[in-house]
């Protein structure tokens, strides 16, 4: 018994531990050698706050539709609760991730059978089928962006006065290193929630019921409100990133296509299960940011300020989202009682 409580402690640790030390690793191996002291003198007055304000607007909404997209998937399992709660479960999930990432999305299940007696495992069969969306949404962005880049792609290098000594750069020894790290991650993490399905299989009624929330989409009354609130969440996740390019004067001629190149390319580095993406998503930035002729150092700045930020709202909503469940829950029985 206590060498079975021993191995659930220790795979705990692993779960925190690891992810942070391989982001860790990720960012020291990408900022080496990086000017830091140039970060200070940035900030102090080479940020325009407004437009990093403005974009973290797109951040909440896009939370806020996706608590209201989550909503319209459980109704047809008969599940109907808070819409406030299931935004604030959001905000909960997304501030999880930093600490454990994937741990999120069962928490977010946990917080709506707690407070509105919704069923666990069919709220994280819903939560499955968003998922499998989210991915399908990334790939048709990808594969739209690489259409239109497919044309300008010439005209890009030309322009930006990029030459083939860029693409010597990078498979250099470090970027290729890093990638592979990444990918050898990903492996990691998909072996791992493969093992932890393997649990729902062996009880034959929880699994029933994840089947139903996976299930529950073909049965959303209204759909076009579905496919709203679906268009709207990758809209403000592109946005947020997006409007950070006025924040700096290195960034903000880069351009919509940029913009929407350095967006999948980071969409798709959050994958690898570090808390918040951090590392491979700086990595990613700061290739994609030289590839469009911003040097190095800005674009570690800018790699650096962006994500510190948005990590920054995730951590403040999630701390709202914690305080705002008790109180609004309690006032809401204290009303109905």
């Amino acid at each position: 018994m206590e060498r079975s409580e021993s191995k659930k402690l220790l795979n705990k640790i692993w779960q925190i531990f690891l992810p942070l030390i391989l982001g860790a690793a990720i960012l020291v191996w990408t900022y080496k050698g990086f000017d830091f002291e140039r970060v200070y003198s940035v900030l102090s007055d080479g940020v325009n706050y407004w437009w990093m304000l403005f974009s973290l607007v797109f951040g909440v909404l896009g939370h806020l539709f996706r608590g209201w997209r989550w909503n319209l998937s459980l109704a047809p399992l008969g599940e109907h609760p808070k819409l406030s709660n299931s935004v604030y479960a959001i905000f909960v999930s997304y501030a999880a991730n930093l600490v454990i990432p994937r741990v999120g999305e069962v928490s977010r299940c946990g917080i709506l059978a707690k407070y509105d007696g919704v069923s666990f495992s069919k709220s994280l069969g819903t939560v499955v089928t968003e998922r499998i969306i989210d991915s399908l949404c990334v790939v048709v962005i990808t594969c739209f962006t690489l259409l239109l880049q497919s044309g300008v792609f010439a005209k890009f290098i030309k322009e930006t006065g990029t030459d083939s000594s860029f693409v010597f750069h990078l498979f250099t020894s470090t970027n290729f290193y890093i990638t592979n790290i990444c990918i050898i991650a990903l492996i990691v993490l998909a072996f791992f929630m493969f093992s932890k399905l393997s649990i729902f299989v062996r009880v034959k009624c929880i699994l029933n019921d994840i089947w139903m929330g996976c299930m529950s989409l073909r049965r959303v009354e209204n759909m076009s409100l579905f496919i709203f609130y679906t268009l709207g969440i990758w809209l403000c996740y592109f946005l947020q990133f997006y409007v950070t390019f006025f924040s700096f004067d290195f960034s903000s001629d880069l351009g919509l296509m940029a913009g929407l190149v350095m967006f999948v390319v980071g969409s798709i580095a959050v994958i690898v299960p570090t808390p918040n993406g951090a590392g491979p998503w700086h990595f990613a930035i700061i290739t994609m940011m030289m590839m469009y002729g911003v040097s190095k150092d800005d674009a570690g700045i800018f790699a650096l300020l962006v994500h510190g930020i948005q990590t920054f709202l995730l951590i403040l909503l999630g701390i709202y989202g914690l305080v705002a469940l008790p109180l609004t829950n309690k006032q809401y029985k204290t009303k109905n009682s």
